[in-house]
């Protein structure tokens, strides 16, 4: 069963980290390469909101019964599958949760031109994701 409390305190949760992150939206590159407390808060901001779209998608899939993913990135590729968020909102989560990795694992430096990235022409995705979360529930 949908615990829709949950998902509810989840997607307001983003709505508060959307905003706090809409803050740095604007950051000069130069800027962000030196202040390391900035790079920090954009660079655990993001983490948090990547992980807690990971959280709803989890527990939709658990209650929709739906495979289990194979990795954090599959995860919404699931979502995909099952209609709960389209393709194109899927490939962008995806690659989000590979950053997410990087972020946590350090597997390789965090390159500072792809969080400006992330902050100029990504934050949407956090929002349609919200959105497409919101719908599905309502068909439900």
């Amino acid at each position: 069963m949908i615990d829709l409390l949950l998902i509810q305190r989840k997607l307001s949760e983003l709505d508060t980290y959307l905003k706090q992150i809409k803050e740095y939206q604007d950051i000069k590159l130069s800027d962000y390469k030196t202040e390391w407390k900035t790079q920090r808060i954009i660079e655990r901001t993001l983490h948090i909101m990547i992980e807690t779209c990971l959280d709803v998608a989890n527990h939709l899939i658990s209650d929709q019964g739906l495979r289990p993913p194979v990795s954090y990135s599959d995860t919404f590729l699931v979502l995909s599958e099952a209609g709960i968020i389209n393709s194109s909102l899927s490939e962008r989560l995806q690659r989000m949760a590979k950053f997410r990795n990087i972020l946590v694992h350090h597997y390789e430096e965090v390159e500072p031109e792809i969080v400006i990235s992330i902050l100029r022409r990504n934050l949407k995705d956090f929002e349609l994701f919200k959105k497409a979360i919101i719908n599905f529930l309502r068909k439900s």
